[in-house]
């Protein structure tokens, strides 16, 4: 981990200058909050590398949902509660200067939730409740878009606040190993998702300024984060997400992958 935090430390100075110089630049102006028209969106310039959020977005969570549910004593309404606990969590420990995995956290913001509500979970309860996360199927939309846009020429990573052990997994076990250029995990850079200094990691990593990357997420904070962050970003309105209505609108908006991947194959 001592290397790791070195290379944090060192990217942290890299980019306190770009951040400063982030602030005052246009794409932080409120008229970003406008939706550009259709015919706008199709005849802008293609991102040369598309990174993917894999949770949600890439992957159907309800197996593990069913599992977490089940630990909780079947009660599927606490189940949104224990995904915000949880991402409350990663920001704290980013916020504090710390790391822990985000299976970690999961596991510790499980036991919180049953613990506020008298359900007796020991960490290997939860720690079991939340397995499948490894072994998610795609969505059904997901392979036929990704293929697509594999064929249109895309750049494609994934970027996740899972560890990096957990995402390798995750793609391989969801057949997707042969779409993506990179599996990038948080895990390198020891902050989590939406601070905006993982967004240029990752860009920084692929060698391609922000400014030509765009982020796919079904989660309104994750495209809030790289949009603030300088990246461009797509929305897939998953059921049950909702994009932050405080931040700018990504210019790409549909409800599934496949609208997704027909938009950015128009753009020339």
């Amino acid at each position: 981990m001592q290397s790791d935090a070195l290379d944090r430390r060192d990217f942290l100075a890299m980019t306190a200058l770009g951040a400063a110089t982030f602030a005052h630049s246009s794409f932080a102006r409120a008229d970003t909050q406008q939706q550009p028209s259709s015919q706008l969106v199709d005849s802008m310039k293609r991102p040369a590398c598309l990174f993917f959020d894999v949770n949600e977005t890439l992957l159907d969570l309800r197996a593990m949902k069913a599992s977490v549910a089940g630990a909780l004593g079947g009660r599927d309404e606490l189940l949104p509660l224990w995904f915000t606990t949880m991402l409350q969590y990663s920001l704290v420990t980013t916020v504090a200067d710390r790391y822990d995995d985000f299976g970690t956290i999961g596991v510790a913001a499980l036991q919180m939730v049953a613990r506020n509500h008298d359900i007796d979970l020991s960490e290997e309860q939860a720690r079991k409740a939340i397995a499948p996360i490894r072994s998610l199927p795609p969505h059904e939309d997901v392979r036929s878009a990704l293929e697509k846009l594999k064929g249109a020429g895309f750049r494609m990573v994934t970027l996740t606040n899972s560890s990096q052990a957990g995402v390798d997994a995750q793609i391989e076990n969801a057949g997707l190993t042969d779409m993506f250029e990179e599996r990038l995990s948080v895990e390198s850079v020891q902050m989590f998702k939406p601070h905006s200094h993982v967004y240029r990691w990752a860009a920084n990593r692929m060698e391609i300024p922000p400014e030509d990357c765009m982020l796919v997420a079904a989660h309104g904070w994750d495209v809030a984060g790289a949009m603030w962050a300088g990246m461009r970003a797509a929305f897939v309105a998953r059921p049950g997400q909702q994009m932050f209505p405080l931040a700018p609108t990504p210019e790409v908006v549909e409800s599934d992958l496949q609208g997704v991947a027909e938009r950015l194959i128009a753009m020339t």
